[in-house]
């Protein structure tokens, strides 16, 4: 259970740095996708809190906090299809530290006890959710890196 506090530290300091991203820029400059790039810098953060909950929760069997509707729309595969509103942008930077703040909440109470191994796409398999925790941070940082590419296109 420690490793698992301890790889979400990881994560609340990771979502901290996206919701400056997402408190610095416009929303039109969120929703901007750069000649060359398929996602925008709005679909790449809220592509992170879906991952998370989908390696962590759904993986685990439990139900996850964010909607269905934001699961298809930036989970593993998709790419922007739209502008997101005003509205979605104050719901994602909720879910930002809610998922988080949820995460640890289940930790605590030690729901997460089954879980369904899982080979990424990187090849390396999830055989449990210690691996889940370590490997969300890895993408996390992965996407980070995305969005600091797409902040120069931006710009």
């Amino acid at each position: 259970m420690e490793n698992l506090k301890r790889a979400l530290e990881i994560t609340k300091v990771s979502r901290k740095v996206h919701f400056k991203i997402l408190d610095h820029y416009t929303l039109e400059q969120l929703n901007f996708v750069p000649e060359g790039f398929k996602n925008n810098l709005f679909w790449n953060i809220a592509h992170i809190v879906v991952t998370q909950q989908l390696l962590v929760y759904r993986l685990s069997g439990l139900d996850t906090v964010v909607d269905e509707e934001w699961i298809e729309l930036y989970r593993k595969g998709s790419s922007t299809k739209r502008d997101a509103t005003e509205k979605e942008l104050e719901e994602l930077k909720v879910l930002l530290f809610a998922t988080i703040d949820d995460t640890e909440k289940a930790i605590e109470e030690g729901l997460f006890k089954n879980y369904e191994a899982y080979m990424t796409s990187t090849g390396f398999e999830l055989k449990n959710v210690n691996d889940a925790f370590e490997f969300n941070n890895f993408h996390e940082g992965i996407h980070l890196g995305y969005i600091l590419a797409l902040k120069k296109a931006i710009s």
